[in-house]
This record gives structure tokens, C-alpha cells and sequence, in this order.
């Protein structure tokens, strides 16, 4: 079985950033205590508007309910960004 991944960029409206983080660990939090996940979230120094998340998924089932329960919580967070990119990757090395 590949190994599965998600990574995204978020670029949060500027002042929201703190609420931002908060949003996004309390998600964290139930992907790892519900899920099996293992997310991470970076902050770029030089951009602190600028998040980088990423995280390892047991596999798609799994990733896929957790966005289905957490859509509403997902949708939340959404309005704090001036934009987000989220791709699902396969990991190829090591």
C-alpha cells in the first residue's frame, strides 16, 4: 500500500493568524485522536501570514471521513484565508 500525504498552503488574512493556528490544532487534534493522522503545521518566518500543513494518512477511507466530519469546522477555516492549495501526494522516497 502507497503511503498517503496531504500538504497544503494557506495564506491567512492578515490579523487572523493567531485564530488561524487555533482553528487548525483543534483539527489537528482529532485527525490524530480520532483518525490515526500525524499532521503538522509551519508558519514561513519571513511571511507570517504563510502556513504550510502536512500530515500522513492511514489511507484514503480515512482521510476522506475525516473531511466529511470535520466539513463544517473545514468550512470555518476557510474563512480566514485569503487562499488556500491542498493537493493529496503518494510518498516516492525514502
Amino acid at each position: 500500500m502507497t503511503e498517503l500525504w496531504t500538504h497544503a498552503i494557506f495564506t491567512v488574512k492578515p490579523g487572523r493568524e493567531n485564530e488561524f493556528a487555533d482553528a487548525w490544532v483543534a483539527l489537528a487534534r482529532r485527525a490524530r485522536e480520532e483518525f490515526a493522522a500525524a499532521p503538522t503545521l509551519l508558519r514561513d518566518r519571513e511571511h507570517p501570514n504563510v502556513f504550510l500543513g502536512f500530515g500522513s494518512w492511514p489511507d484514503v477511507d480515512t482521510m476522506q471521513r475525516f473531511r466529511s466530519a470535520t466539513a463544517d469546522s473545514g468550512a470555518a477555516l476557510d474563512e480566514l484565508l485569503e487562499r488556500g492549495e491542498a493537493i493529496v501526494c503518494e510518498r516516492v522516497f525514502p
